[in-house]
Parts: C-alpha cells; sequence; structure tokens
C-alpha cells in the first residue's frame, strides 16, 4: 500500500498537496521567448501545450510576475524551445533572475524575430491571437508560423529533477 496525503475537506486543496499532485507531472522542458526592442527576452516554462494541428495550435502560461511578462504580453510572436537533454545549463540560465539571460547562449532569430535556441530538440515560432487572464497567469494561444526538428533527445523533468528524454522506456502492452 503507498501512503497518500490526504487533504481536509475543504473547498480547494492543500497547496502542500497540490505541489505533491504536481510533482507527479513528467514534462518536457522549454524556454519562451520573445523580443523586447532589439532586446533578447526569455524564461523557462513547463506550462506549454499542443491544442491542434490543423490549424497548428499552442499554448503557454506564464505568471504574471515574470520580468519577461512584459515583453510578451506586448508582443506579436514568440518562441517556444524545447531543451535537449545536453542543455541543462541553457535550462538553469533561463530559470535564474539573470538580467541578460541571451548574454551567453547561442540563439538566432526565427524568421518573424523571435529568439530560437541553437541546439534544442526543437523550436517554433508562434503569432501571438489570444491571451486569457487566469489569475496569477496570462494564458497565451498562439498559431505556429515556423518550426524546425533536430535530431536531438529532448530533456525531461519530474519532481525537482532533470532527465535524459533519449532513455524513456515503453510499458508492455496490457
Amino acid at each position: 500500500m503507498t501512503d497518500a496525503i490526504s487533504a481536509p475537506l475543504l473547498n480547494e486543496p492543500d497547496p502542500d498537496l497540490m505541489k505533491g499532485f504536481n510533482r507527479q507531472f513528467v514534462t518536457g522542458v522549454t524556454v519562451v521567448t520573445t523580443k523586447d526592442g532589439d532586446r533578447a527576452r526569455g524564461l523557462a516554462v513547463n506550462a506549454y501545450a499542443s491544442i491542434s494541428l490543423d490549424p497548428p495550435l499552442i499554448m503557454v502560461c506564464i505568471q504574471r510576475t515574470s520580468s519577461t511578462y512584459p515583453a510578451l504580453h506586448a508582443a506579436t510572436h514568440l518562441g517556444v524551445n524545447i531543451l535537449a537533454n545536453d542543455q541543462r545549463d541553457v535550462v538553469s540560465v533561463f530559470a535564474s533572475k539573470a538580467e541578460d539571460k541571451f548574454a551567453t547562449i547561442d540563439w538566432h532569430e526565427g524568421p518573424h524575430g523571435s529568439p530560437l535556441i541553437n541546439g534544442s530538440a526543437a523550436m517554433l515560432e508562434a503569432e501571438i491571437r489570444e491571451r486569457f487572464q487566469a489569475k496569477t497567469h496570462t494564458v497565451f494561444i498562439c498559431r505556429v508560423r515556423h518550426a524546425d526538428v533536430n535530431d536531438k533527445s529532448p530533456m525531461v523533468y519530474k519532481a525537482g529533477r532533470f532527465f535524459d528524454g533519449a532513455d524513456l522506456t515503453e510499458l508492455p502492452k496490457e
């Protein structure tokens, strides 16, 4: 039998229970980027999802207190970089509060000017179509305008730890 944390019967779950729940979710590691005038801006984000393939739509959720938020909210386009398993140093930079996160990062501009990080497992550039306020975050709905996929394995994140996405093993079929 496994130990489970149970929440008191309230209107909302205990914040520690929600943290525990979220730690069980395995996610890719992305860096969302944009330009603020001539300055490249970006942050590490785990709230990324594909919405549809036809049309190609994605969503990202960005905390409104992020230093990158004003630039993203004003932007017409953004970049999403799925970091490769050898880019642990890159995620550390974009998870930090560094003033110029691009100072030590190799990158190039996408067709619409969004910063795309060299060496990523995959990169896309998308046009921001809608913004929805969700309390502390904004949900950005975007139409993909450009995408590149490299022959590199992605980095994976779970419970505060990073993993090499190349060695995922398939479970046997039932």
